[in-house]
Formats: C-alpha cells, sequence, structure tokens
C-alpha cells in the first residue's frame, strides 16, 4: 500500500507537472510566447508611480541588450552584472548568460574584491549601477583588461549606457540583424560563474551550465506550484543562486510576476504597494516580521489576552483568531500565501505561528554548488524543524554517519555544477564517484525528511571525543528574546587542552529595555540578563555542551549577504574579559 512508503516516496506520486527547459534561451522565448501580455515585472517609474512591464517586452529588452552585446564582440565572452536588484539587472543577466558567460557579482564586496572578480573571470564587460561601476572606475589601474567596457544602468546621458545600448540594439535588431536569435546554446557548458565567500572565508568560483539551473527551476516548480496570479516580492540579492534561481527565473519559466524591495527600511511600504503572494527570505527577516506582529498583536489585543512573553495567538477566542489573521495578512499586502526560506534553519516555532495565522512557510536546504535547491518543505508534506525532502531528480544520503546518524550530507543530480572554476583538485575532492560533498552535517529520517546539524569545519570537538554542533546551542540561545544573535565558539585555555564552548552574545537591547519596564538597561544589567539566559539554557543541555563562558557584543556580527553570520575573521575574536 502507497501510505506505507516512506513521505519521499509518496512525494514522488503528486509532482505537479512540468514542461522541460534546458537551458535560457529556449525558456525566455517559450514564455514570451505562452505569457506575451501578462506582466512579468512591476516597477515604479521616475514618478513613483507603479507600472507593469510584460512578457514580450522582457523578451524584446533582452534581444535589444543582446544584440548589442554581439555587436560589441562579446560572444562567448565573460561579462560581469552587478548592482542592487532590479529589472535592469534581470534584463543583463539573461542577455549576458546567452550571449556568453554571465558573472554576478555581489554589490556590497570591497572593490578591490569586485575587480579581482573581474581579473580573474576575465570579463570584457560590466553592466551595473553606477555607484558600483565608479568605485571600480576610480581604481581602473588595477583592471587587467583595459578596453572593459561600462554599462551604467542609471546614467542616461552616457553613450554606453544601459538605456543606449537597449536602443540602439533594437534598430540594430530592426534592420535584420538577427544573431541573438541564432545562438546555439549547449546546456551542459560553462555559463554562470559566481564566486561564493560563504561562511568559511575563503571565495571560490562556481562553474554552473544552464541545464543545472533549469534542472532545479523544474524541481522546485514540481514540488511547491507557482500559480500565473503570483507576485514575488525579491528582497535578497540576485547575485545569489538562491534568489536567482528561485525569486527570478522559476516566476519567469511560471508566467508570474516579479516586484523588487527598493531596500530593507522600505518592506512594509512595499508590501503595501505590490501585494505579494510569495516571499523569498532568510531566517532573520522572517524572525523580524514575526516579532512585530507578535509585538503588534499584544499592543492592540485586550488585556487580558496580552502576553508579557511570546505569542498570545494561540490561547485567543476563535473570533479573535480571525480578526487577527485578517490584520496580520493586511500589513503584508493582503495577499500573503506562502514564505519560502532558505540559507540557514528557521526556528520551527516561528514557522508553527506563520502557519497558525494561514502562512505557509517552506524551509529548504541548498547551497551554490547545486544551483541552488536540494531539499525543501513542498505543498503536499511539510514539517517545521526539518529543511524537507529530496527535490524531483535529486537524491542526497549521509556519508558515514555516527551513532547518532549524522554524517556529511552528499548529493547527486542533475543540479550539481560542474565544476570549481579552474580548480581540477578541488573539484575532485568535492565531486567523488557523481556524489557532492557538501561540507554540511546532517541527518535522514526514516521518511526522507533531511536534518541540518551543522557544518563539518564548525563542529566543535572535546578532549574525550563528543562532537558539539555550534548551531545547536545558538538555536537555544537565540530563542530567548533577549538575545538578538550569538556565536558559539570552541576555545582552548592556555593551562588546559580542553575545549570548551564559548558564546559570544549580541543583545537585543529594544527587548531589554521593554523587560526592564521602559528604562535605559546599564552594563552590568545587560551582562546579568544576559548570564541569566546563558544558566537558562545550559539547563537544556547535557554537561559536555554547558556554555563555560559568554561575551557580550556591541555591534552585530558580520554577514554574508544572504545574512549568515560569518564563522571568520572579527566574529571569532573572543575577549579576555569574557565570563
Amino acid at each position: 500500500m502507497k501510505e506505507n512508503l516512506p513521505i519521499a516516496e509518496q512525494l514522488k506520486e503528486k509532482y505537479h507537472k512540468t514542461e522541460e527547459v534546458t537551458n535560457f534561451k529556449d525558456m525566455l522565448y517559450r514564455s514570451a510566447d505562452i505569457y506575451r501580455s501578462r506582466t512579468a515585472f512591476k516597477a515604479k517609474d521616475e514618478k513613483g508611480n507603479i507600472i507593469s512591464l510584460t512578457y514580450e517586452q522582457f523578451k524584446n529588452d533582452i534581444v535589444s541588450l543582446g544584440t548589442s552585446l554581439i555587436e560589441k564582440g562579446f560572444l562567448n565572452k565573460r561579462i560581469s552584472v552587478i548592482g542592487k536588484n532590479s529589472y535592469p539587472w534581470c534584463v543583463s543577466y539573461l542577455a549576458a548568460s546567452i550571449v556568453g558567460i554571465v558573472v554576478p557579482i555581489d554589490k556590497e564586496l570591497h572593490t578591490d574584491d569586485v575587480i579581482n572578480f573581474m581579473n580573474v573571470s576575465q570579463s570584457v564587460c560590466i553592466l551595473g549601477d553606477s555607484k558600483n561601476l565608479d568605485s571600480v572606475l576610480a581604481n581602473i589601474e588595477k583592471v587587467e583588461n583595459p578596453d572593459t567596457l561600462f554599462v551604467p544602468f542609471d546614467k542616461k546621458d552616457d553613450t554606453n549606457s544601459f538605456d543606449h545600448l537597449l536602443s540602439a540594439g533594437k534598430t540594430t535588431y530592426e534592420k535584420g540583424k538577427d544573431d541573438f536569435d541564432k545562438i546555439e546554446i549547449n546546456p551542459d557548458e560553462l555559463r554562470i560563474l559566481l564566486f561564493t565567500s560563504g561562511t568559511t572565508g575563503s571565495a571560490k568560483g562556481v562553474c554552473l551550465s544552464q541545464r543545472n539551473i533549469c534542472s532545479n527551476i523544474l524541481s522546485t516548480y514540481g514540488i511547491v506550484k507557482v500559480k500565473r496570479s503570483d507576485l514575488f516580492f525579491s528582497i535578497l540579492p540576485l547575485h545569489h543562486t538562491y534568489e536567482c534561481t528561485l525569486g527570478f527565473l522559476l516566476p519567469i519559466y511560471s508566467g508570474a510576476s516579479i516586484a523588487h524591495c527598493e531596500g530593507l527600511r522600505y518592506i512594509t511600504k512595499n508590501l503595501g504597494e505590490f501585494h505579494p503572494s510569495v516571499i523569498l527570505c532568510v531566517p532573520l527577516l522572517l524572525e523580524n516580521m514575526h516579532k512585530n506582529i507578535v509585538k503588534n498583536m499584544n499592543k492592540s489585543l485586550p488585556e487580558k489576552y496580552k502576553k508579557a512573553e511570546g505569542n498570545p495567538f494561540n490561547d485567543l477566542p476563535f473570533y479573535l483568531k480571525k480578526i487577527v489573521k485578517t490584520k496580520v495578512k493586511n500589513t503584508l499586502g493582503g495577499r500573503l500565501r506562502v514564505f519560502i526560506v532558505g540559507a540557514a534553519a528557521a526556528n520551527p516555532e516561528i514557522v508553527a505561528d506563520f502557519k497558525n495565522l494561514k502562512l505557509m512557510t517552506l524551509q529548504g536546504y541548498g547551497l551554490t554548488e547545486c544551483s541552488p535547491l536540494v531539499a525543501g518543505n513542498t505543498d503536499f508534506f511539510q514539517k517545521d524543524d526539518s529543511a524537507g525532502l529530496p527535490i524531483p531528480n535529486v537524491e542526497y544520503k549521509i556519508d558515514s554517519p555516527n551513532a547518532e546518524g549524522i554524517g556529511e550530507i552528499l548529493v547527486k543530480g542533475p543540479n550539481v555544477m560542474l565544476g570549481y572554476y579552474e580548480d581540477e583538485e578541488k573539484t575532485k575532492q568535492t565531486i567523488v564517484d557523481g556524489w557532492f560533498h557538501t561540507g554540511d552535517l546532517g541527518r535522514i529520517d526514516e521518511n526522507g525528511y533531511l536534518y541540518i546539524t551543522g557544518r563539518c569545519k564548525s563542529v566543535i570537538v572535546t578532549k574525550n571525543g563528543k562532537n558539539i554542533y555550534p548551531e545547536e546551542v545558538e538555536y537555544y540561545l537565540n530563542g530567548n528574546p533577549l538575545i538578538s544573535e550569538s556565536l558559539v565558539l570552541g576555545i582552548q585555555k592556555d593551562d588546559d587542552d580542553e575545549t570548551y564552548i564559548n558564546a559570544q552574545i549580541y543583545p537585543n537591547i529594544e527587548a531589554i529595555t521593554e523587560y526592564l519596564k521602559g528604562s535605559v538597561p546599564t552594563k552590568e544589567e545587560i551582562w546579568k540578563i544576559v548570564s541569566d539566559a546563558v544558566a537558562s539554557v545550559n539547563k537544556k543541555l547535557p554537561n559536555y555542551k554547558h556554555i563555560k563562558s559568554f561575551g557580550v557584543r556591541d555591534e552585530e556580527f558580520e554577514k554574508t549577504t544572504t545574512q549568515k553570520i560569518k564563522r571568520y575573521g572579527n566574529n571569532m575574536k573572543v575577549n579576555k574579559d569574557d565570563k
């Protein structure tokens, strides 16, 4: 009987139907043909009015820009794209990846790193926001290719501007120069070159093919149905595969619409303007939304239902629950139906809270090297504390599991990268017999659900061989509303070769101020409150996992652009006055 099969096997009977595509050009032409007059993007014009850009216009703009890039001699060359999430970024990414090899670069990087990636990738052109391009031009002597073309998105008077290239390409195309239409793409060759620094410090060039990413689009659609009426609200940086594959290319394949957030401080305003139905986010963003919702709930509810700590929703009578659900939905734009969460594990209690508010929260697991999705919760099966089930056509297994079933996660499928850029040795070490070694630790339950327990490199091993996963201890610390974020380290004392657990903690001063009934906390009060929080966490953990010392940070931890705390650099410093 099917009911007796593991859930991962039952899922295979339920996949949504997909139409095969293996490259971006075919996907673009297919979508422009099927969804011609539908809205692909919602954006704002120069006066701040919201305008709709159709699938037909999107395709035409890509063809026009691509035609100009070919005219400039960039066929099969490397082309960089940098800047905030925007319509020109999306047009440039697809034009560059069809004409040549696209190199998406993080706009938050130091100028020297941007130039280094341009040099290493041998880029002949960079399209982007003038803010980013100007900082590179100010250091032009470091750019190895003296003929690099700089194409600003936001300078109208520049003869090499984005708008100028669009216009010139359109004219050339209309005169019968249809070289762009004639491009034939090998879906299995390098077309996307990404540099990832992740949370471990060293930047690696990840080589992806268009089949890699197209397979991931189809696999994701197979487990999470995207409706044509959906509007995706794009917040996370597009240079990252998570947002690019799932928040840009997936909706374009599906006939949905996209609106770009104008910046983190405009999220609430933009939600009210664009009325999205799907948001991709990281746990930090989800937690901040949850905190604000709970805070506003406790402010607006009748006194007898308010809670000094925690979410009062579950204890409300049904008629109040209905009112609260409507209010919450309205603050999020009125149409929101699903959060897709990635980049790190989400707090299952927060996932459950959103579910109670009729907001589905699907978390998954992925890596840049896997285009990116590997596992995910689905329309059919969800488990709040898990990263989900294997996506269609992808399999995973645990290498050398310990007594608890924990070991390194290995992945196989059409989404696995071609290899690391110009690093054959690293590629051979990482992809063995077709299995990609993720460097992440996890376990799989009897139903096929994947649980992420940490990074191989971040595991703390005690003198007597006990393994401590920092993420587990951090999960308990971060569950305390008085703690904003934490980083758990293994340290050694001068006179001892044992490894001790140290926690670096950034307190939530706003929550502490409320906790102290409005008075600004002194340094001593903050230390006392954090100390109590640490003691409370230690009670939930076995002795060998106990936090033996902690430090209180004055500033947030340095993070990657997907808001993961960096496990290197200044974040790893421990002060001598830690208690």
